[in-house]
């Protein structure tokens, strides 16, 4: 069993480096996703609707209804995600700890070999390794870390990431609803909202992965667009039918 390696898993928790933990470590990802979701999720809404000539009313009601529903089922889907990863991982450490346990040998040599595959010259790896291997919970972490890629005391929380997935989309939901929220009721305005919000946040996700502003506020934009344009010809071609 120790002789394979197996697949690193795909966490939201890997990192190799500590440059971007504040990604790995469960909100952020959830959070930007979850807003521009949210975001395009309601501007269709309201597009497809109003499309079909539905009501101011009948509008903010459906768009109060697409916060709540999306809201919850992202924070509900992101929990589950994040748990069932945080499972997966701890079945893999649980089944290193196994193998440090039934062979510890073998461990201590494999941990050599890679220690002597960063660079560390022969003498030195043995000699950190045996030290590693010394302290049973160090060496697992190493071993963790080495062959699964991850930090086991490091594991994203399935609660913040659900939590932060439910404020998130609740925030880009509301954006295209202000106006009539305010009693403006003008399906253009609440659209244009939504593409300028569209255009910031695409362009500050862009520049959280140091790309250009623009490349990432148009790719947002455009994406938008195009789930809006779609809802809306639904909403007309159902209105005609309708009428």
């Amino acid at each position: 069993m120790a002789t394979e390696k197996r697949v690193r898993p795909d966490t939201p928790g890997h990192d190799h480096g500590h440059h971007h933990r504040d990604v790995s470590g469960g909100w952020l990802r959830p959070a930007v996703f979850g807003a521009m979701d949210g975001l395009v999720t309601n501007a269709s809404l309201i597009a497809g609707v109003g499309g079909g000539g539905g009501s101011a009313h009948t509008i903010v009601l459906t768009g109060l209804a697409g916060l709540a529903a999306g809201a919850g089922s992202m924070a509900a889907g992101e929990y589950v995600s994040v748990s069932s990863q945080n499972e997966l991982v701890q079945a893999e450490v649980n089944k290193e700890r196994l193998e440090l346990e039934n062979n510890p040998v073998f461990e201590q040599a494999e941990l050599a070999t890679m220690l002597r595959a960063r660079g560390v010259s022969a003498v030195t790896a043995r000699q950190a390794a045996a030290e590693i291997s010394a302290y049973p919970d160090k060496a697992l972490a190493v071993h963790a870390l080495e062959e699964l890629g991850v930090d086991p005391g490091e594991l994203p929380s399935p609660a913040v990431a659900a939590g932060a997935s439910l404020a998130s989309f609740a925030v880009g939901a509301i954006i295209p609803l202000i106006p009539y929220l305010a009693g403006l009721h003008s399906m253009a305005l609440a659209l244009g909202l939504a593409a300028v919000a569209a255009i910031v946040g695409g362009g500050m996700v862009a520049r959280l992965t140091s790309r250009p502003f623009w490349r990432g506020a148009i790719r947002q934009l455009v994406l938008g667009a195009c789930a809006v344009a779609v809802t809306y010809l639904i909403g007309v071609g159902v209105g005609h039918v309708a009428a």
